[in-house]
């Protein structure tokens, strides 16, 4: 079984120990639940060995139990599962950042990827993996994207070149839906897509992704991100000329009706 699946069911094993061995005498799922303020289910769920872990439950439960951090340190390590070292700082910063502005010159975000496009990337990025561990990588990406749901999620603005919606990732069909599932992006009042065509000219984000995230504490950092590199800018100098580079960018792209045009245009290239 892959560490990460064996990481989740001991967190859902000590979960359920901590509520059945509780030192006031052994709490019920409905009794969580009431002290979480959460449904039963959501209880249940997190006793599953597959279940949903929302951000905000380990330290709850940590502060119940008197177990010392030891379900957060779990859930920061179930959660870095399939993700580089470099990465792990700039997903932390993501699941509570109030806004996030992305720049992709290559592919498609991962917060915007559908399951078959992230395996066929990951695919060919991890050639030696097994099957098994490039699902899971995949799996891992797919799940970032529970924070876009709900009335908490951030304010997403996102840029991609015109290249990343035209260059076929994966099977034909697998680009189909992509591309389709980036069409209803634009139609999500929540989300700003926009497509940057490929005639616009040199710019100063050529050389690789940006993400300027706002913090819930209202801190302002930056994350870029090469082929085998990544890095967390936290000075203010810095990420503001970063910010400066996107805006530009984000203006000289199609507004989002013209995106949605050009993206349905290349749909057309993969009819069903």
């Amino acid at each position: 079984m892959p560490e990460e699946q064996n990481l989740r069911a001991v967190f859902a094993s000590e979960l359920k120990s901590a509520r059945e061995l509780h030192p006031r005498g052994r709490m019920t799922q409905e009794e969580l639940a009431d002290e979480l303020k959460v449904s039963r289910s959501t209880v249940s769920r997190l006793e599953s060995p597959s279940g949903f872990i929302q951000p905000e439950i380990p330290p709850l439960l940590d502060q119940i139990f008197g177990t010392d951090g030891r379900f957060q340190e779990l859930y920061e390590q179930i959660e870095s599962r399939g993700f580089t070292a470099y990465s792990l700082e700039r997903l932390k910063l993501e699941r509570t950042a109030t806004s996030i502005q992305e720049w992709s010159p290559t592919v498609v975000p991962g917060l915007f990827q559908t399951m078959d496009y992230a395996h066929a990337l990951l695919r060919q990025g991890y050639p030696r993996a097994t099957e098994a561990e490039v699902r899971a990588r995949a799996t891992a990406r797919i799940d970032r994207q529970r924070l876009l749901g709900g009335v908490s999620s951030p304010n997403l603005s996102v840029v991609v070149c015109e290249s990343v919606i035209r260059r076929r990732v994966g099977t034909p069909e697998t680009m189909r839906a992509q591309l389709e599932s980036l069409l209803a992006f634009t139609a999500n009042p929540a989300v700003l897509l926009q497509v940057l065509p490929l005639d616009s000219g040199a710019h100063a984000l050529m050389d690789g992704s940006l993400s300027i995230l706002t913090a819930s504490d209202r801190r302002v950092i930056a994350y870029t991100e090469g082929i085998q590199s990544g890095a967390i800018i936290e000075d203010s100098g810095a990420v503001g000329a970063l910010s400066r580079f996107y805006h530009v960018v984000s203006a000289t792209a199609l507004g989002q009706a013209a995106s949605a045009r050009v993206i349905q245009k290349q749909l057309e290239a993969y009819p069903r």
